[in-house]
């Protein structure tokens, strides 16, 4: 099992930079794929970005591309989310999750860290 934890949300203002953090422990050397998703108050929760660990190849949902940037570092076993050019509407929960394989589903879904952007 994969435990993850999430941090380094905030309130920013719109058009600013924010860093997310997720940090992986236990069967580290089952990941496949590793995800950063978002859920705003009655939606649902969608994928953003997303990186696979073999080769850090990524992909990024429309909205995000050219603002958000999926990293990782497989010493320190951590993701990051480099958020910039913020906008109200990525105010959300921010999550991450790890698939074991290509066919898997996400799971180890850890607390969450809240993002706000004011305008």
């Amino acid at each position: 099992q994969i435990q993850l934890v999430e941090s380094g949300g905030g309130l920013v203002q719109a058009g600013g930079s924010l860093k997310l953090s997720c940090a992986a422990s236990g069967r580290i050397y089952s990941m496949s794929r590793m995800g950063w998703f978002r859920q705003s108050p009655g939606k649902e929760r969608d994928l953003v970005a997303s990186i696979r660990w073999s080769d850090s190849s990524t992909y990024y949902v429309d909205s995000v591309k050219g603002r958000f940037t999926i990293s990782r570092d497989n010493v320190a076993n951590m993701v990051y989310l480099q958020m910039n050019n913020l906008r109200p509407e990525d105010t959300a929960a921010y999550y991450c999750a790890v698939r074991t394989t290509a066919a898997s589903p996400y799971s180890g879904w850890g607390q969450g860290t809240q993002v706000t952007v004011s305008s």
